[in-house]
């Protein structure tokens, strides 16, 4: 497969830029979020395999034809367009300009976007295209929509795998490193000024903390608004769920604990360790259970006013969507995704 991506990074930002406005995905009964379709297969798919059904953010090509200039209207959906019209996707050059262990698996990338079209959910994830690299990564962002609105800046975090993506980042990636970046994904909480207030409960095993860590950044900046300007989306409570092998692998603890500590009536956390070898630190003791995370736990915050992500390895996600599921959480308040 060859990769067509535009022209990277050579000095400023000024130097790439698009002629199109990106269209808005459809809009769901429910604006708030979407269920992801997951490929179901025995080996590991790849990352378009996988994602080859979602939403992905698109622009249309202005075109020239013999009877004038024609914009072409909004409303197509996905990457499949079967009619005559030329698509592009919003495909934005980035650089490189943060690198850092989040833990002894992990690196998280900040990336400088050079598009100003470019936008996206909280929740979603990315194409990510390196060149030389033939293989296309996907990897969720982990930052806030605000973050991209005031520094046009977007973080990921990175698991060290044997694909070669992410094997470039934990091996070839310095700073500077040029790159590309095109949004997807229907996991996403995208509420409007003017919907109902919902409570949110985040489940998250693993790397899977990437895309809730961007829902709950958002829900934190919603708060925030709400609290300095008296208006804006009324958010509800937030319960984070969060199950890794040990501390050491518990990623953004800090960023997680700061959100806690500035609102503690709205925002609270349970973290959950599995194979914890060494002593807990005392800061994060009062935060931490020894042992996966429960179906007690997740009964209990069962409401019609809540919404439930859930994002981590198959077993994971398949086991607490059926348990929520069968305590008769509309399907349309669950949304999961899967990482391998």
């Amino acid at each position: 497969m060859v990769v067509v991506i535009p022209r990277l990074l050579r000095g400023s930002l000024g130097a790439i830029c698009t002629q199109a406005a990106p269209l808005r995905s459809t809009p769901s009964a429910l604006r708030y979020l979407t269920r992801s379709s997951v490929m179901k297969s025995k080996r590991r798919p790849d990352h378009l395999e996988r994602t080859a059904d979602v939403v992905r953010q698109e622009i249309f090509l202005h075109i020239q034809t013999t009877e004038g200039l024609i914009h072409q209207p909004e409303g197509v959906h996905g990457l499949g367009n079967k009619g005559s019209s030329p698509v592009t996707s919003v495909v934005s050059a980035a650089k490189v300009c943060g690198v850092a262990n989040e833990s002894p698996s992990v690196k998280r990338l900040r990336l400088l976007v050079a598009d100003k079209d470019f936008s996206f959910k909280a929740g979603q994830w990315v194409d990510f295209f390196i060149p030389g690299v033939s293989v296309v990564g996907g990897f969720s962002i982990c930052s806030s929509p605000r973050l991209l609105e005031q520094e046009r800046m977007i973080e990921l975090a990175v698991k060290h795998a044997n694909h070669p993506p992410a094997l470039w980042i934990h091996n070839q990636c310095t700073l500077d490193s040029e790159v590309a970046v095109r949004v997807g994904g229907e996991f996403f909480f995208d509420p409007q000024p003017t919907d109902a207030s919902r409570n949110l409960v985040l489940i998250a095993g693993g790397v899977g903390i990437n895309p809730l860590l961007s829902i709950l950044r958002h829900a934190a900046d919603l708060l925030r608004e709400r609290a300095s300007k008296g208006q804006g989306y009324e958010m509800g409570t937030v319960r984070l769920l969060y199950s890794a092998k040990d501390t050491s692998e518990l990623l953004f603890k800090k960023n997680i604990l700061d959100l806690v500590n500035e609102f503690p009536e709205k925002i609270a956390c349970s973290l959950h360790v599995t194979k914890q070898t060494t002593q807990i630190t005392a800061d994060l003791r009062p935060y931490i259970t020894e042992g996966r995370i429960t179906q007690k736990e997740i009964r209990d915050h069962i409401s019609k006013e809540t919404l439930f992500y859930i994002c981590g390895p198959p077993p994971m996600t398949d086991f607490f969507s059926k348990e929520l599921e069968s305590s008769r959480v509309p399907r349309e308040h669950i949304c999961f995704e899967k990482w391998w």
